[in-house]
């Protein structure tokens, strides 16, 4: 079955088995909501790492039993983090989730070389899935919170990360649009020139499972009628469900274009690690963390 609904995913999870879910400083309402929304769909049991008085003082606001969470008491967030990646690696959870703790220190305890979540020469990257309504399909693009300025090597990887998730969702060979500043393929541009490497790969067959184009500008990517004009024909163009930005710069932007300016409704995952981790903003909606959680239960 495709997901073209990010709504889809609770309904295929609910004929699965639970996963565990470890949530890391999950002392805010925003993440003991959706968590607690995901316990009652029935598709995770809730493991909440976290300052238990402050997690039961939320859970009194919003009139929810603390009974329906395990709760593991941790009086800071760091500690919290740590913990949470321990009991991943004891085999007491199948995926993390991050609470209200930064970014950095989330990213701090799966990265930690002893007692991390990083197996040798893994490359950590950030997949998003995202339901814009002018768009006919979901768009999972990435990276828009990790890599800064990935390499030929990461690029390829963050690809290989995007094509599995389509997968996941049903996309049987999904279409990945490789954007650049321009569509011709020049040498200068490091966009362009990789974009290019990475679709003559693809051609060979050293990249399975997708049909990948590039270079392409944006325009190109989600819109068939501005690739017409300019004389680009391809499968992809107008019909991409997947986007390889060229910088950390780009795709975030388009997130934040998504989410504040058109109140698009996304999830969010970082590949790469033992298990899917769950990374949203501090500031995102209780929906898009919940739809975060079905997501990396689908690939846990």
């Amino acid at each position: 079955m495709e997901i073209r609904k990010l709504d889809e995913m609770f309904e295929v999870l609910k004929s699965r088995a639970k996963k565990r879910l470890v949530a890391a400083w999950a002392i805010d309402a925003h993440t003991i909501m959706a968590v607690y929304e995901a316990v009652k769909m029935n598709i995770v049991q809730g493991i909440l790492v976290g300052d238990e008085p402050k997690i039961k003082a939320v859970c009194a606001e919003h009139d929810i039993d603390p009974a329906n969470f395990t709760i593991i008491h941790v009086d800071n967030d760091i500690a919290a983090a740590a913990k949470a990646v321990a009991l991943i690696n004891a085999g007491e959870g199948d995926f993390l989730m991050k609470g209200l703790l930064s970014t950095d220190r989330y990213m701090r305890a799966i990265l930690n070389k002893e007692h991390g979540l990083m197996d040798a020469g893994a490359i950590l990257s950030h997949v998003t899935v995202a339901e814009p309504e002018t768009y006919h399909k979901l768009l999972i693009f990435g990276d828009v919170a990790i890599i800064p300025l990935p390499d030929l090597k990461q690029k390829i990887a963050i690809t290989k990360y995007l094509i599995r998730v389509a997968q996941f969702l049903g996309i049987e060979r999904p279409k990945v649009g490789l954007q650049a500043a321009s569509e011709q393929t020049l040498p200068k541009i490091p966009s362009c020139a990789d974009a290019a490497i990475i679709s003559k790969m693809a051609d060979r067959g050293q990249i399975k499972g997708a049909t990948i184009e590039g270079p392409l500008g944006f325009d190109l990517i989600i819109d068939k009628e501005s690739a017409q004009i300019k004389g680009i024909a391809c499968e992809v163009c107008g019909d991409a469900d997947c986007i390889l930005f060229p910088n950390i710069e780009a795709g975030n932007v388009f997130y934040k274009t998504l989410v504040k300016l058109m109140g698009c409704e996304l999830c969010a995952i970082v590949m790469g690690a033992r298990v899917p981790c769950v990374l949203t903003s501090r500031g995102d909606t209780e929906r898009s963390k919940l739809y975060s959680i079905a997501l990396a239960a689908l690939l846990a």
